[in-house]
């Protein structure tokens, strides 16, 4: 795995474990009970996102740890996850590959 692959990985870690801790102990602006004209009554009032974000760069490093290192020690690799038999058998389809 290189730094690019690597770093995309873990940007797709963060995002997804944001997306989980977002919601999490939100207070909107009816639990407050002050809902500004014009806005929805479920509009978030009080959301920590600060707070939010450093828990999502901890939780998303170490993910990115276990996971970077299932994939670099080959324990499960892409063949594993070939169902549909694409990818061939062994390295044969990879010899047999022109190069230009």
């Amino acid at each position: 795995m290189g730094p690019t692959s690597a770093l995309v990985l873990f940007a797709v870690i963060w995002f997804m474990v944001l997306l989980i801790i977002a919601p999490v102990r939100i207070k909107t602006q009816q639990d407050m009970g002050e809902v500004t004209p014009g806005t929805q009554s479920g509009a978030p009032e009080v959301h920590h996102l600060k707070k939010k974000i450093w828990i999502t760069t901890g939780i998303s490093a170490v993910l990115w740890v276990i996971i970077g290192g299932i994939i670099l020690s080959g324990w499960i690799s892409v063949r594993d996850i070939d169902w549909f038999g694409r990818m061939g058998t062994g390295d044969s389809m990879w010899r047999d590959t022109p190069r230009n």
